[in-house]
């Protein structure tokens, strides 16, 4: 009886050795996959930027407004670069949602004139469409003061900005926002010196921080230009260090501020405000930043 027992517990410690050798091939060959590979992919958050919004809302200021872009002096929402419909400048809106879905889930609420204090209630008012993106050019009427002296102080620019993406998240925690840099007021003030007609324009009033005397080229009217160039500078590294903070924030990389734009991308009835083409340029700009698979370095 004894030698018995010893064979059947010696014949049930083979066979439950066969059965955990089977299992550990399982675990770790035989097609399975390898330890850790399963939990991975399941653990792989899903893409935080969605690269086609279904609906846009525009805020900033008279680029986004299309002013003088049509008739001198006015508004032309519909050239905007952001929501416009005209076919020439082929919109962000009309890129990402088509013709109908443009006319249908766009909206802008840009005011001609408005400063980085103004966005917020902008901002505000944008989030009661619930867009899945929101389009912000703000910023040059912040140093197209009626002195260097006048322009809006960085510390002031940053608050406010803050503010109005603490009021757009408050809302809606994950709607998208593109931020458009503050475009080369130096570059434009170069560009449109050569035109007389661009000059007299100027004269009355047009951000006088930068364009008055056009042709004075004095050491004291070459401080002046610097410093505002340099205040725009400053406003754009505000405006990429706060939208990087914010995981569904994309910056131009400053692609508007270095675009090298001439005179064809300038209206013509002021020499200040982007024409139809330079509408259709910023559009081309904001459609590659927003749908690029990485943010803009």
């Amino acid at each position: 009886m004894r030698k018995r027992s010893s064979r059947g517990r010696a014949a049930l410690a083979v066979v439950a050795a066969a059965v955990l050798g089977v299992a550990g091939c399982d675990a770790v060959g035989g097609g399975s996959p390898a330890p850790g590979t399963t939990k991975a992919r399941a653990a792989r958050p899903a893409p935080v930027w969605d690269r086609s919004p279904g609906s846009i809302a525009a805020v900033g200021d008279s680029i986004t407004r299309g002013f003088d872009a049509c008739t001198v002096l006015s508004d032309c929402p519909e050239v905007s670069w952001a929501t416009g419909s005209d076919a020439k400048v082929d919109s962000l809106a009309v890129r990402l949602l088509g013709v109908t879905g443009a006319a249908e889930r766009s909206w802008n609420y840009a005011v001609t004139g408005a400063r980085m204090a103004d966005l917020p209630d902008q901002m505000a008012q944008a989030a009661t469409r619930a867009p899945q993106l929101v389009t912000v050019m703000a910023g040059a009427n912040d140093a197209c003061r009626a002195s260097a002296s006048a322009m809006t102080p960085v510390a002031d620019f940053r608050a406010q900005f803050e503010d109005a993406l603490r009021i757009l998240r408050s809302a809606l925690p994950k709607t998208q926002v593109y931020v458009a840099s503050v475009p080369n007021l130096k570059r434009l003030w170069s560009q449109g010196r050569n035109n007389p007609l661009g000059k007299e324009v100027w004269k009355l009033g047009i951000c006088p921080s930068m364009l008055s005397d056009a042709d004075d080229l004095t050491g004291a009217a070459t401080v002046r230009r610097d410093r505002v160039q340099q205040r725009v500078v400053e406003y754009n590294k505000v405006l990429k260090e706060v939208c990087a903070k914010d995981r569904r924030c994309r910056f131009d990389g400053n692609a508007v501020y270095e675009y090298r734009f001439g005179t064809d991308q300038l209206s013509h009835w002021d020499w200040f405000h982007p024409s139809k083409d330079g509408q259709a340029r910023l559009a081309a700009i904001a459609y590659r930043t927003i749908t690029a698979p990485d943010p803009a370095a």
